[in-house]
């Protein structure tokens, strides 16, 4: 039977059922009554998907790295060398063909997602970074699985949403759900994953949706307990203060773990914008440079850590009980430099992974690091390197990440172990300010304005129901040509009400100019371009979601009565202008003047 047959013949019986049609119509109008409960179940069913999803992941993952890894000990050995390179340049093929969203950790492209894309995450991206970042971890690449699993996790979890129909709002609220989710089961940390999805993701930990975060990292970890086995990440031996003194030494560590903290992503963002200014035609390749650091390291330094996140020498380190020799320490010392080299490569160049495991190996041979060196030198008042290590791993994630927060509870967690809390909060503390002081974009929001996005400030994401520059702006009518001359611009805007026009280019927006300006630029004319002659220069510019307020803030700062309103995606991309005269018709005093 042809198709368009078949289907008239459906719809026929269809319309002769009038008693199917007002059950249907009855049972959807119970289904929006309904829609917390569904959404309930609906958050249980993502936390077991995305934490069976994460289980696969880090099964797949172990079991390849096993069979492709090489004896990390043996020195000078070419698997070493050779087997990074590759799984890069495959990866990094399949990247730029095929996955592009896929790149990095996936951690600033959730937030992009819930910030500027309503929470939509592709089935593809959720596939693509799935395999890539199996594929790349497994040849040995030095990033970890954590940071793909919150983007898997998140990914899961709009699919579901938007195969289901639910609305925008809906959808951008599982997208944290899904993030805990994916975090709670790849670290076996529920408490950690519910606090980073609502302090990282959302930057908002009071958000409304932190019962459904709860419920789906609650599910995940369940889930993962039942297929793996309820085991911390690492296993750690007692620790207990030797001495009071002992404070100043871990305060000591928080300052070295802010520093460190600080070089390590400054050195991350000067190699991956480094790679960006290279040509668009080598980003295939890319990855592989980040494969051969690691492989050439691995060549020449074996035992050195930088194959993989490294989580087994981590639990050697941890495991120390007593003082270690001054060798041990300089090898520790060498091993935290290596790695951040070796990270910071592989991130820069483009592969796939996160930087959450790496930071906890940075942070665990930085704390084994000054706690050795202390033990040689007061091994009288001093505990076990151990102790410095696990403490080290929160004081990196703190100033790295800029998680303070969910660096202790995540610590705690992975080791179970409560005697350490107190100079684990000071480390942190320290280690947060720090890093705070000298590297003002935090480390996420400095990965997206490389890519030209710019997210939402957490004052922005905070101020519910408050009045935002969307409701002011306004499409720009006088809009000036670069290439045109400074007597053609006046001319456009001879009659313009404003003060101030956006100047545009083929690639978008170059600035804005002011009346003042676009006169002295006719007065002295030659013939030559408007942005030539005014020099036109990017200048403040707002966001349509940016409050009134700072809208009035920003004029006033400039001493300028329009500023042009541009996407989050792209600062030159014109959405708009606004005015002050539209802020105040806005907040109302125009009807009072009137």
């Amino acid at each position: 039977m042809p198709f368009a047959a078949a289907t008239k013949r459906l719809l026929d019986w269809w319309n002769a059922q009038p008693a199917i049609k007002t059950r249907t119509r009855k049972l959807a109008i119970q289904i929006r009554h309904r829609e917390d409960q569904l959404f309930v179940v609906l958050t249980l069913v993502i936390g077991a998907v995305v934490g069976l999803t994460i289980v696969a992941f880090i099964v797949l993952t172990e079991s390849l790295g096993s069979r492709m890894f090489p004896d990390p000990l043996e020195p000078y050995n070419l698997r070493s060398l050779v087997i990074p390179v590759i799984g890069a340049f495959v990866t990094g093929i399949l990247l730029y063909r095929f996955f592009p969203e896929a790149r990095g950790s996936g951690i600033p492209q959730t937030k992009v997602a819930l910030a500027v894309h309503g929470g939509q995450i592709t089935l593809r991206t959720v596939l693509g970074k799935f395999g890539t970042s199996v594929g790349s971890l497994a040849s040995g690449i030095a990033l970890g699985r954590e940071g793909p699993s919150v983007h898997i996790g998140a990914g899961i979890a709009s699919v579901m949403g938007r195969a289901i129909g639910l609305k925008r709002k809906k959808i951008e609220s599982l997208v944290p759900v899904g993030a805990s989710a994916a975090l709670a089961a790849a670290f076996n940390t529920p408490i950690a994953a519910i606090l980073f999805s609502l302090e990282e993701v959302m930057g908002n930990l009071h958000a409304p949706v932190l019962g459904l975060v709860v419920l789906a990292s609650a599910t995940a970890w369940l889930v993962l307990n039942l297929v793996l086995g309820d085991e911390a990440l690492f296993s750690v031996p007692e620790y207990q203060l030797v001495h009071f003194s002992e404070l100043a030494i871990y305060a000591f560590l928080g300052v070295a773990g802010g520093f460190v903290s600080v070089l390590f992503v400054r050195l991350l963002l000067r190699i991956r914008q480094y790679f960006l200014d290279m040509p668009e035609r080598t980003r295939w390749a890319q990855p592989a440079a980040g494969g051969l650091a690691v492989g050439v390291l691995a060549f020449f330094v074996p035992g050195s850590g930088v194959l993989g996140v490294g989580y087994d020498i981590v639990g050697d380190q941890l495991a120390r009980t007593g003082g270690v020799a001054a060798t041990v320490v300089a090898a520790m010392a060498v091993m935290l430099l290596l790695k951040i080299v070796a990270t910071a490569t592989c991130y820069g160049s483009g592969n796939a992974g996160g930087i959450f495991g790496p930071s906890l190996f940075i942070g665990a041979m930085l704390g084994g690091t000054v706690g050795g060196a202390a033990n040689l030198v007061f091994p009288d008042y001093t505990g076990a390197v151990g102790a410095y290590a696990l403490v080290g791993m929160g004081t990196a994630f703190a100033g790295i990440i800029r998680v303070p927060f969910t660096s202790v509870i995540m610590i705690f967690e992975l080791t179970r172990d409560y005697a350490i809390i107190v100079p684990l909060m000071i480390s942190n503390m320290l280690s947060y300010f720090i890093s705070r002081r000298y590297q003002k974009k935090p480390i996420y929001e400095a990965l997206a304005e490389q890519d030209g996005i710019h997210l939402p400030t957490a004052a922005t994401q905070h101020r519910e129901g408050r009045l935002r520059v969307r409701r002011a702006m306004r499409v720009p009518t006088e809009v000036l040509e670069a290439d045109m001359t400074p007597s053609q611009a006046r001319e456009r805007v001879r009659n313009s009400p404003w003060r101030a026009w956006p100047v545009v280019d083929g690639r978008g927006l170059v600035g804005m100019i002011g009346a003042e300006e676009l006169a002295a630029a006719e007065a002295r004319d030659a013939g030559g371009r408007l942005v030539d002659a005014a020099d036109v220069r990017a200048g403040p510019h707002l966001h349509d979601d940016h409050l009134l307020d700072l809208a009035l803030e920003r004029m006033g700062e400039a001493s300028v009565d329009v500023l042009p309103v541009v996407s989050r995606l792209d600062v030159r991309r014109l959405e708009g202008v606004v005015g002050l005269d539209d802020v105040m018709r806005v907040y109302g005093f125009r009807e009072l003047r009137e």
